[in-house]
């Protein structure tokens, strides 16, 4: 400690009582008030968002009626 000097150890250990203390008083303070701050922060937010109902795609079957045709058009043609 002596060769970083008196001031430089001081920030050291203040930097060390941050880092320890943070996550300490976030975890209490999500853990003893879940209703009010983990819904706040994560309930309302919507992580999923599906797309609206659009018109929705041929069936294959559709699909292989199509392709019967234009078969059928371009062996005529």
């Amino acid at each position: 400690m002596s060769s970083l000097g008196t001031s430089k150890g001081i920030l050291e250990i203040a930097k060390f009582g941050v880092y320890v203390t943070v996550p300490i008083v976030l975890m209490y303070t999500f853990a003893n008030n879940t209703n009010n701050y983990l819904h706040k922060f994560i309930g309302k937010k919507s992580y999923v968002e599906y797309p609206r109902d659009l018109e929705r795609p041929p069936s294959p079957e559709e699909l292989r009626e199509k392709a019967r045709e234009l078969a059928h058009k371009r062996n005529n043609s």
